[in-house]
């Protein structure tokens, strides 16, 4: 099974930018995205997903132009939850999940901070209550997959410049911290798990030129619980996808 998570900052916009035809040649049996940023009545190319065989579910923002989450498949899920329960992050659209027999996959959109304190406040409340949920979830679905942008770099090595960044929201030592202790919950970072090299990023800021540069942050990710440790065949980071700010991530389990 090939999973790519992408934030596509705008569906539309990537749409715009041949995104369709680069999902044709990906060929990935599930598709999961954030910042889908519409709504699917607003989408006039979803037949054309249809016609690369994906079947798609869509949880916007009830917000217009923000946020929301979507995950394509082209195998028929078993069940499809949406949201978590949690009216406020399920106002902004911040996860679906697709259960198969063989393992559950999650989109997800973690809150950004940087707009300021109130946000960087409800971000921390996500961290909380979202990271008891997956807790509670992963008894239930003990094969789990969460893909999404957290938001958050975990190590020095996973953001281009560690010192200068050390108070920046997505880098703060308390998501740090989050991010430690639920791998420790019994998560595995499937990037890391068989990449250790640096300068390996998934976001570039618009800004200085940072993608050609490559000064970048590994805020993308696709977790999967320790259940399905020995199913990791392969991961990797897609940075010649530009259809977005940030670059596709790649998991294939085998089964």
């Amino acid at each position: 099974m090939k999973i790519i998570t992408y934030n596509v900052n705008g569906i539309r916009s990537a749409i715009n930018k041949n995104w369709l035809a680069w999902l044709q040649a990906t060929d990935a049996d599930v598709v999961c995205l954030q910042e889908i940023k519409a709504t699917p009545e607003v989408l006039t190319d979803l037949h054309l997903v249809d016609a690369l065989g994906y079947k798609h579910y869509w949880f916007p923002a009830e917000k217009k132009g923000y946020s929301g989450t979507a995950i394509l498949t082209k195998r028929t899920p078993n069940h499809v939850e949406y949201g978590c329960g949690i009216a406020d992050f399920d106002r902004e659209g911040r996860n679906i999940r697709v259960d198969f027999d063989e393992v559950s996959v999650m989109s997800v959109y973690f809150p950004s901070g940087s707009s300021g304190e109130d946000r960087q406040a409800f971000k921390f409340r996500f961290l909380d209550e979202f990271g008891k949920y997956l807790t509670l979830l992963k008894v239930d679905h003990p094969k789990l997959v969460v893909c999404g942008d957290y938001n958050i770099c975990h190590k020095p090595m996973d953001i281009h410049n560690p010192k200068s960044n050390a108070n920046s929201s997505g880098f703060l030592p308390e998501e740090r911290e989050w991010m430690e202790n639920f791998i420790e919950s019994g998560y595995i970072d499937t990037f890391r798990h068989l990449n250790k090299e640096p300068h390996n990023y998934t976001w570039w800021s618009f800004r200085a030129n940072a993608r050609a540069k490559n000064l970048g942050w590994r805020i993308d990710y696709v977790m999967a619980s320790t259940a399905l440790q020995d199913n990791i065949k392969r991961v990797a980071i897609l940075p010649e996808a530009r259809h977005s700010d940030h670059c596709p991530v790649l998991l294939e389990l085998e089964f």
